[in-house]
């Protein structure tokens, strides 16, 4: 801004000094940001959002082209490519039980992981709830839960095996007691977590457990309750490759150690990349579902 010297506010006698006053903006400077604005701007989130993680893969499959291009046990990218093309052209063919398309052994796979996470999913927001609640309760528990909870997915799997006899509920067993962890863990660190002030409140109010939970508990815990099921479906999503690879049947874990008994490792890279896109969109739904329900709340 420049500055206006005393001189230059001098006026001759008789003369009455005039300030100009700028003139008010054009509507169009009042205006907000154009739909032009707002799609370019909306167009470089997208691309903020999606060149990175496009970034990241070619890099990965430059690093995979470098490490393989000179033979190996390993394929390289365009050998993996050209099976992939050939396992996903009819993923659903059946020659039997024990010959069946990738595409029916990740629905088994599924199956498997839905019912065992729906299980904990039961068992383990109601447990949650009553270890947050009740301190006396808590201490009874916590101890067995530290101590059950970093055992190994496989030292769980014989149990199973010993007491339903089948395969299937040996699994389905197997994700429910992995998978149960997080979600009571989390779903009492909610409960903890509720302001003293509002229990005092429905204390004085004289409301019923029942209302307590419903209308004060269950809208504070509900991002710590999604947090511990968002954690807990990528755990089966674990358990269920490494329970599939002993007991056999239909499934992803059982195809992929079938491949590497067939010594096709370009199927078992394709696996890989497999397991990983479907428990990516799974933890994305579930991180979609969460961020709608908090909003709505």
């Amino acid at each position: 801004m420049t500055a206006i010297t005393v001189d230059e506010l001098k006026v001759s006698p008789g003369e009455t000094a005039r300030l100009r006053v700028p003139p008010p903006p054009a509507p169009s400077q009042l205006a907000g940001p154009s739909s032009t604005e707002q799609n370019a701007a909306a167009m470089r989130a997208l691309l903020a959002g999606i060149l990175p993680p496009l970034m990241g893969l070619f890099l990965l499959i430059v690093i995979w082209h470098l490490a393989t291009m000179n033979g190996g046990s390993i394929p390289t990218p365009g050998k993996t490519w050209e099976a992939a093309v050939k396992l996903f052209a009819d993923p659903f063919y059946s020659n039997g039980p024990n010959d069946q398309g990738i595409g029916w052994n990740i629905l088994s796979s599924l199956q498997r992981v839905a019912i065992g996470f729906g299980i904990a999913a039961l068992v383990g927001i109601p447990a949650g709830f009553i270890l947050g609640r009740f301190a006396t309760m808590a201490s009874m528990i916590n101890p067995i839960i530290s101590l059950l909870r970093p055992v190994s997915p496989l030292a769980w799997l014989p149990i199973g095996l010993l007491v339903f006899q089948k395969a299937d509920p040996a699994a389905i067993w197997t994700i429910f007691i992995c998978s149960i962890w997080p979600m009571i863990m989390n779903t009492a660190q909610g409960v903890m977590r509720v302001p003293q002030d509002y229990l005092n409140v429905a204390r004085v109010l004289n409301l019923s457990e029942w209302k307590i939970v419903t209308k004060i508990l269950f809208p504070s815990v509900l991002p710590y309750m999604l947090t511990g099921i968002r954690l807990s479906i990528g755990t089966a999503w674990l358990v269920i490759v490494a329970a599939e690879m002993l007991t056999g049947g239909v499934g992803i874990g059982f195809w992929v150690w079938d491949e590497w008994n067939n010594l096709k490792v370009e199927h078992i890279i394709i696996a890989i990349f497999v397991i990983g896109i479907v428990g990516l969109i799974l933890e994305q739904t579930l991180l979609f579902l969460a961020k709608r329900l908090h909003t709505e709340s």
